[in-house]
């Protein structure tokens, strides 16, 4: 087997879809390849075309796996300044319209052969475990890291109850567990886990970087680098910012008398976002969704993010390496965009309203080439590599005996109990009066007969199936 060390980063979404989920595991795929040192497989989910429509935007599908990676790599290149040097799976997967999100069909561990089944990330472990039936993540590969990207609790009592999130906590902490040898936690933001550490180990699409330096080249030269005023933008739903953004607005509109801002964003609240705007006596327009890279948000000076949904908001990243002002909530997601000059944070709404009024009146700080750097790609993978320790990790594999040895003799007790839970598990998600009970879209215990042609599996009734 090649000694190089094998990462497979397992994620919940793929582009076009624009959230983190897609782009960030994408971009980590991208750097940690980079230097040829390592060997990496991205697993992104395949959804048939019925359910593309419902979750792509603009209308784009794909007829195939090898058409979407295509997408995907073109975007990728676009954006990192080089062509990309790992491969990409697929694994089937079905879009949840209750949840919002994609699930994983089957078991999708089997999509790493045995013999190169080494480091697995995967990317919102929670996400990729709630219903998993099949090979134990620990026992087919050395070393389980999971990610978490998303504050669910939030999000949960939000939407639905308290009760629901107190469950939820619960069988996050349960499956994380069982699934995952270390945890990262991008922010203490998200819910407390076992073996976990707080590192932010996401970085910033080069692009902005690089307005950024155009911006910083013009304020050095004595040119007027930015010329608009204050906006947002994000997935347009209410638990998103929204909510708190118009509520600070409506609540301050006599202080903030002149103001202009401008939101940004495309989601099922869309109307409603609009309706409350029209009745403010401040004008906030409401435009559709675009990439924030384009330069229609170049010259904007102030981004207004009052979310507290996030764990570490990339669009606040983006918009500090563009150069701007960011005016956010001083909570535990913010945490690592302290460090920036340009980062002003408030505890109250007339902390908000005295922010605003001095970003728009004062210019944006010089971004560093330090505070370049720890925005970056480069900057969070050699994050994610000591925090994880593979930086330390001998380039040959470990031997599966010596793993199990050292667990046996370091940690029986517990062990056993793990087992025991872990097989639990198992056996709850593979009924699928249980899966449903709790949450699973019915029928995904295994892929259907037309994911299975598209994917190429083997054997799709009856059994899991395997790649060809």
């Amino acid at each position: 087997m090649d000694k190089k060390q094998h990462i497979a980063i397992f994620t919940t979404a793929s582009l076009p879809w624009m959230t983190g989920t897609a782009v960030n595991p994408l971009f980590r795929a991208a750097y940690l390849s980079k230097d040829g040192e390592r060997k990496v497989t991205l697993v992104i989910p395949w959804l048939s075309l019925k359910e593309q429509v419902l979750v792509y935007p603009s209308n784009i599908t794909f007829r195939s796996p090898s058409e979407q990676e295509i997408y995907v790599r073109q975007w990728l290149e676009e954006r990192a300044g080089f062509a990309s040097c790992f491969s990409i799976c697929f694994y089937p997967g079905r879009f949840s319209r209750d949840k919002r999100s994609i699930l994983a069909v089957g078991d999708i561990s089997e999509i790493i052969p045995n013999e190169e089944a080494d480091i697995a990330v995967l990317e919102e472990p929670e996400h990729l475990t709630w219903f998993h039936h099949g090979k134990r993540w620990k026992v087919k590969f050395r070393l389980v890291v999971g990610i978490i990207h998303t504050n669910y609790m939030e999000y949960v009592k939000r939407e639905k109850s308290g009760m629901q999130a107190f469950l939820l906590k619960y069988a996050n902490s349960w499956v994380v567990n069982i699934y995952c040898h270390t945890v990262i936690r991008l922010s203490a933001a998200t819910q407390e886990y076992p073996k976990s550490v707080i590192c932010n180990v996401h970085g910033v699409n080069p692009k902005f970087l690089e307005i950024g330096k155009k911006k910083k080249a013009q304020q050095q030269n004595g040119k007027q680098a930015f010329t608009k005023g204050a906006y947002y933008i994000g997935k347009m739903v209410w638990s998103k910012g929204y909510r708190e953004l118009l509520k600070l607005l409506h609540d301050h509109q006599k202080e903030l008398a002149g103001l202009e801002v401008d939101l940004y964003g495309s989601g099922e609240d869309s109307d409603q976002v609009q309706e409350a705007a029209k009745k403010l006596e401040l004008a906030v327009r409401v435009h559709p969704g675009r990439d924030h890279s384009d330069p229609l948000f170049h010259d904007y000076k102030v981004f207004l993010n009052p979310s507290t949904t996030d764990v570490v908001c990339t669009t606040t990243a983006e918009a500090l390496a563009m150069g701007k002002i960011v005016v956010c909530a001083n909570h535990p997601s913010n945490e690592f965009f302290k460090q920036f000059p340009n980062c002003w944070t408030y505890d109250s709404s007339n902390d908000f309203v005295e922010a605003t009024r001095r970003a728009l009146a004062e210019e944006p700080g010089q971004l560093t080439d330090a505070h370049r750097l720890e925005l970056s790609w480069e900057s969070a993978t050699e994050r994610f590599l000591k925090v994880t320790e593979l930086d330390q990790v001998p380039t040959g594999k470990l031997s599966r005996s010596h793993s199990k040895n050292f667990m046996s003799t370091s940690f029986n007790m517990k062990r056993n109990m793990e087992d025991a839970s872990a097989s639990m598990h198992h056996v709850i998600s593979g009924f699928e009066a249980s899966r449903r009970m709790f949450g699973a879209i019915p029928g995904s215990l295994q892929p259907d007969e037309e994911q299975c042609k598209e994917l190429g599996l083997a054997v799709c009734a009856g059994k899991h199936g395997s790649r060809k």
